[in-house]
């Protein structure tokens, strides 16, 4: 069986996937195994691989995760057009259904400077009001302090929860939720690499930033 071997320990977001996605393009291998060192890598990689057709397994080495994908079909990875889901790509079906496609893109808990207790407050009143965008409101992506706001505990929890569950989709930086140390405390939206940022923002017909 073709077997590709990526070793990806200890390179940043999002270098793992582009790897792995670099690789799919050259060589559409049969079965690829990624070597990775923290849970973020773990969860984008396992996501990519799996959009691109391959049942995928994990399993510790050490200190690593070896995320295993195994193609289900021959021609499971030859497609360098089939729509990357871990860059939360939409098709060109999808891309015309929809005139706007407005990100908010958050990088703090609170809203503003000067005092923080207001700026969490006005943060809470920010998303509870952002359904008044409508159809238009695509996606919302958390990085830095920002991803605080989708774990237990954070007051917007909620808040960020309603617009999920209305459809607008939360990318939750996975780099982010390590360096604080709450991975485990992530309640809502998909853990997610810079790829999938700079995608989002270049598919967006407006960007809001806080």
């Amino acid at each position: 069986m073709d077997e590709k071997l990526l070793e990806c320990q200890g390179l940043p977001c999002p270098q793992p996937v582009l790897k792995a996605k670099r690789c799919l393009e050259a060589d559409a291998p049969a079965r690829i195994v990624v070597l990775v060192d923290n849970d973020p890598a773990r969860e984008n990689v396992s996501r990519f691989l799996t959009g691109k057709g391959y049942t995928i397994s994990a399993e510790r080495r050490g200190n690593d995760w070896a995320v295993v994908g195994v193609a289900a079909q021959d021609d499971a990875a030859t497609s360098v057009e089939q729509e990357c889901p871990v860059c939360q790509v939409m098709t060109d079906e999808e891309l015309q259904s929809f005139s706007a496609r407005t990100v908010v893109f958050i990088t703090s808990s609170s809203l503003g400077v000067g005092d923080d207790e207001l700026g969490s407050k006005l943060m809470l009143n920010f998303l509870s009001t952002l359904p008044e965008l409508g159809s238009s409101l695509w996606r919302l992506v958390l990085v830095n302090g920002g991803v605080k706001l989708a774990c237990d505990g954070n007051p917007c929890l909620g808040k960020i929860q309603e617009l999920a569950a209305a459809g607008v989709g939360v990318l939750v930086c996975g780099t982010c939720l390590d360096h604080f140390d709450l991975l485990a405390q992530k309640k809502i939206g998909e853990t997610t690499n810079m790829l999938d940022v700079v995608t989002s923002l270049q598919l967006a017909t407006k960007v809001i930033n806080v």
